[in-house]
Parts: C-alpha cells; sequence; structure tokens
C-alpha cells in the first residue's frame, strides 16, 4: 500500500473520530454547567496544547513523526474508552480538555509524514486535496453515525466507544507499516521561525488565513450543534442528515479546487470566495428561529462549508508551496494556530454568551470572518 493511501486512510479516521467528538463537545459539557462556561474548559485546554506546541519539532527530530502519532492514537483510545464509561464530573470534563489538547498534535504528526512523500511542488495542491478528501468522508458520515446513536436518547457514552473505535485502524496501520521520514528535519529556535515567517508578508498571511480558518472551526462547528439541538429543539436525528448534507461540499470541492488552483486560477481567488461564502453563512445563522425550516438551515449550512472547503484547500495548498519538507519548524507555527484558535474561540464565545444572544454571537463572529479574511487574502502573493 502507498505511504500516501496509508496517509489517507489515517486521515479518514482521524477525521472521524474528530468530528464525532466535536458535534457533541459543547452538548455533552453542558450537562455539567452553562453553554457560557463551556468554552472555558475548551480554552483552558489549549492553552496546555499551545505551550507545548513549540516543543514538537525538537520531539520530532528526535523520535520521529510516526511514532509520536501511534502513541498520540493510543492515548486518545484509552481517553475515549474511559469517557464511554460515564465517568464522574471532574474526570469527564479532565478527559474532555486532555483529548481536545492531542487533537493538533496529531495532525502536525500526520502533515509531517505527507510532507515526506511529496517530490514535486507542482503537485501539492493536488496531493493535499485528496489528503483533506479523506478527512471530508469522514467527516460526512460521522453526523449520520452519530444520528442513529442518538437516535433514542443523548447517550453521548456510544459515542466515545465509537470515537475510540475509529482510532484503532490507525494504531494497527502506523505499526506494523513503516513510512518515509523524508529529509533530516531543519531545526532552528521557534522565536527565529516566528520572526521569519512575520517577517515574510505571504507565509504570515496565509498563517492568519489559517487561524482564521480554525476559528471559524471553533464557533461553527462547536456552537452549531449545541444551538439548534438545545435553543431551537431540532432532533439528533435531524441534525444527522442535516450536518452530513452539509459537509459534502468538503467532498466534491476540494480536491478539484486544487486541481484548479494548481493549474489555472492560483490560491488567492479562491481563497478570497471562501472567506465571503464560509462568513456569510456563518452570518445567516443570526436569523433563525424555531419557525424556520430544516430545509432553509441546512442551505444555510451547506453554505457555509462550501467557504470552508475552499478556504481549507487553498490555504494549504499555499503554504505547503512555500515552504520545504525539512522545515517542522514553520509547520509547527502553521499547524499552531489550531490550539490558539481554541484559546480565542471559546473565550470570544463565552464572552458573547454571558452579555448577548446565539443571534449576537453568530452575527459578530461571521462579520469578523469575512472583514479578517478579506483583508488578510489581499495580503497574499498569489504564484500564479
Amino acid at each position: 500500500m502507498h505511504p500516501r493511501t496509508i496517509l489517507s486512510i489515517g486521515n479518514f479516521f482521524f477525521s472521524l473520530f474528530s468530528a464525532l467528538v466535536s458535534i457533541i463537545l459543547l452538548p455533552y459539557l453542558t450537562t455539567f454547567m452553562p453553554v457560557a462556561y463551556t468554552g472555558l474548559v475548551v480554552a483552558g485546554s489549549a492553552v496546555f496544547a499551545f505551550l507545548l506546541f513549540p516543543f514538537l519539532p525538537g520531539v520530532v527530530a528526535r523520535y520521529g513523526a510516526q511514532k509520536i502519532a501511534l502513541s498520540l492514537a493510543l492515548i486518545e483510545t484509552l481517553v475515549l474508552f474511559v469517557l464511554a464509561t460515564s465517568p464522574g464530573v471532574v474526570t469527564a470534563v479532565l478527559l474532555m480538555a486532555l483529548t481536545i489538547a492531542m487533537q493538533p498534535f496529531l495532525s502536525y504528526e500526520l502533515d509531517i509524514l505527507l510532507e515526506a512523500t511529496v517530490s514535486d511542488v507542482n503537485t501539492t495542491g493536488e496531493v493535499r486535496a485528496l489528503f483533506r478528501t479523506a478527512w471530508s468522508v469522514a467527516a460526512l458520515a460521522a453526523p449520520l453515525l452519530l444520528g442513529a446513536l442518538l437516535v433514542t436518547s443523548d447517550s453521548y457514552g456510544r459515542v466515545f466507544f465509537s470515537a475510540a473505535i475509529s482510532l484503532i485502524p490507525i494504531i494497527i496501520l502506523f505499526a506494523v507499516r513503516q513510512l518515509p521520514v523524508g529529509p533530516t528535519p531543519r531545526l532552528a529556535h521557534m522565536k527565529d521561525t516566528i520572526a521569519s515567517i512575520v517577517t515574510n508578508r505571504d507565509l504570515a498571511a496565509v498563517t492568519i488565513a489559517n487561524l482564521l480558518l480554525y476559528l471559524f472551526y471553533v464557533w461553527m462547528p462547536f456552537y452549531t450543534p449545541v444551538y439548534l439541538h438545545d435553543v431551537l429543539g431540532i432532533s439528533w436525528s435531524d441534525l444527522g442528515w442535516m450536518f452530513a448534507v452539509m459537509l459534502v461540499p468538503y467532498v466534491l470541492i476540494e480536491y478539484p479546487a486544487g486541481i484548479i488552483a494548481d493549474r489555472y486560477l492560483g490560491d488567492k481567488e479562491l481563497m478570497f470566495a471562501g472567506f465571503v461564502i464560509a462568513g456569510g453563512g456563518l452570518t445567516a445563522l443570526a436569523f433563525l428561529s424555531p419557525a424556520t425550516s430544516l430545509v432553509v438551515i441546512a442551505l444555510i449550512l451547506i453554505s457555509s462549508r462550501v467557504g470552508a472547503a475552499l478556504i481549507e484547500s487553498m490555504v494549504d495548498a499555499h503554504f505547503f508551496r512555500r515552504i520545504e519538507k525539512r522545515d517542522i519548524n514553520s509547520i509547527g507555527v502553521f499547524r499552531g494556530v489550531w490550539p490558539l484558535s481554541l484559546i480565542i474561540g471559546p473565550v470570544v464565545g463565552s464572552v458573547l454568551l454571558m452579555f448577548g444572544s446565539y443571534s449576537t454571537f453568530f452575527f459578530l463572529t461571521g462579520g469578523f470572518i469575512i472583514l479578517a479574511g478579506v483583508g488578510t487574502t489581499l495580503l497574499i502573493r498569489d504564484f500564479k
């Protein structure tokens, strides 16, 4: 089996686990605390991840990305199995924080392993789009599985058990097959790497664009399920098919968008459109009510993911065109915005929900994604 195939399969199951946990994250925590405080749990776990991220390049250089990815998958599996047993409040909250904190680390290791398989920069968009498509297919399947698991009751333990099972193929694949390691990693002081990115307008812009995308992935997937289920009263069985349909654009758009960017348009134009569409979909949620039809809600959700799919494929392709595969420090900074977004996004969410309504939350965050995304995209120097 080709290493890219193995990594795409691994990304599929990583996505399945991640989607299952992310969708129920806030609904599960609201069984213990008010929704306005759930974001603080997420932010607290992200602080831990953010502080550890600068040390990852050195750890990868010493132990190898494959061993670290295997270890992380094993730990995540054990954590999820414990969560499936319905532990006490303190244990449950701590374990949820831990599983959130480890996800960016595993994503980083997969990035390192995938980069080691790319020899031609002109195929970067296509290779990474295929990798992302595997993620998207699993993310589409996850809501359908979730709806089936919760069709009779909010038994979140079933979801944690299923998420744990989904990580087992990663463990098996990474344990039995040695993947390419690529060139010897080029290490530098993290502060020098950050300074290099900051002084490079193009890399700085695409890194900020990645931060904005991850903020969208905090505000939209975390807060939308709890809003639609707890406030608008939509059942998990209906949310299952709605969220599945919502994610279809990732499967249909990302791979063709990568090819179009490689051969025709470039990254900048598609990224610009993506921010406008994604932010518009997020803003539109501010105007929902219990009387809004499920079809209208589904269309809004779909449009938001059309935009996000364009942003995701273009940001990934543009960044990895600009760096060398040995530059794991830059990849660390690029992926380090994930835990940073998990600090900023939930804190913003908690503040807005403490002093305002869901309508205020979605209107302000959606407007911010549009304005900041467009401004950032204009700073990018397209390769076409």
